[in-house]
């Protein structure tokens, strides 16, 4: 069965993007069982749209494998989805590495018990279909800071303008987005020893009341100036929903990132590993990437057209 929308059917981006102020959360990641086909997996994935427990307020929001979601709904994700299947390379030996997978699901919700009990449900519901290959559990640190202690997400966009952030507009894909799935690992020790000047020279901004820097004092290794990405002079913005992960000894940050296209969010990547000119995003050198993915979210109409019939 195609899920194929007709040209005028209205899209929904999975509403679970945008619920911000969720504190627990858990990722986790799929691949095919051999032998079993794309669509199954689809379906499977689209059986857990309906909400397994309403306990503490969960959210689901489910991605798949570009290729695998065009190969069983043809031109209904983003038109430059795909996979990322390359390391990208960068001065010095640095990579940012490719570990993509079948199929994404973030279960997030308002208390741990909720979203550990969904989680296990989701494992369950898709063992016949897709293995576990991976899985991060993150939670809120001071509510907008990430573990470097700055203010995480300060150029997200509005609620308001999130969707049109996110979501492919009217046509083809419309409703889908591209999402950027990382674990970056902190040297937490490290970090701290630069002091608060030495880490503000590395974010292009301040720690206290997260000012950004001016242009002209702002160096080109800072990390503002490398994930900013303008084109003819509008800048094209990513809707980040990180949050931290790990316990005291072994933590960083689940990088969440959602968009209309994957192009740039892969220009900011290659730009952080200095691949386009060399330089480093200076935080690179206090963090280290552990893995990449991207992954399509469709939009909720384009995965409903999957889900198995009601029964009553």
């Amino acid at each position: 069965m195609s899920s194929h929308l007709a040209p005028c059917a209205p899209v929904t981006p999975q509403t679970g993007i945008f619920a911000l102020g969720t504190p627990e959360h858990c990722y986790l990641e799929f691949d095919l069982v051999p032998g079993v086909a794309p669509e199954e997996l689809v379906r499977a994935v689209a059986g857990l749209t309906e909400p397994l427990s309403t306990v503490g307020g969960v959210n689901l929001v489910v991605g798949f494998r570009p290729e695998l979601w065009e190969q069983v709904a043809p031109g209904e994700g983003p038109a430059d989805a795909a996979g990322f299947d390359e390391p990208i390379p960068g001065p010095g030996g640095f990579a940012m590495p490719a570990t993509q997978h079948d199929a994404w699901v973030w279960v997030a919700g308002g208390n741990r018990s909720a979203v550990f009990d969904n989680a296990r449900a989701v494992i369950d519901a898709l063992r016949d279909v897709a293995d576990v290959v991976g899985e991060t559990t993150g939670w809120l640190y001071q509510h907008s800071r990430d573990l470097t202690g700055f203010v995480d997400g300060t150029e997200n966009p509005s609620l308001l303008e999130a969707p049109g952030v996110v979501a492919v507009p009217a046509g083809p894909g419309a409703g889908s987005s591209v999402l950027l799935f990382q674990i970056w690992r902190h040297e937490t020790r490290a970090w701290e020893t630069l002091g608060v000047h030495g880490q503000e020279r590395a974010m292009g901004r301040t720690k206290a009341d997260d000012v950004e820097f001016p242009d002209d004092e702002k160096p080109p290794s800072a990390h503002i100036a490398r994930t900013n990405i303008e084109v003819d002079g509008e800048e094209l913005r990513i809707f980040r929903r990180n949050v931290a992960y790990g316990g005291v000894t072994d933590h960083g940050t689940a990088f969440v990132g959602f968009a209309q296209d994957r192009w740039r969010m892969h220009e900011m990547l290659r730009r952080m590993a200095g691949a386009t000119d060399g330089i480093r995003d200076g935080l690179t050198h206090w963090t280290t990437p552990l893995s990449g993915a991207y992954y399509t979210v469709p939009a909720v109409e384009a995965l409903a057209g999957f889900a198995p019939d009601d029964e009553d």
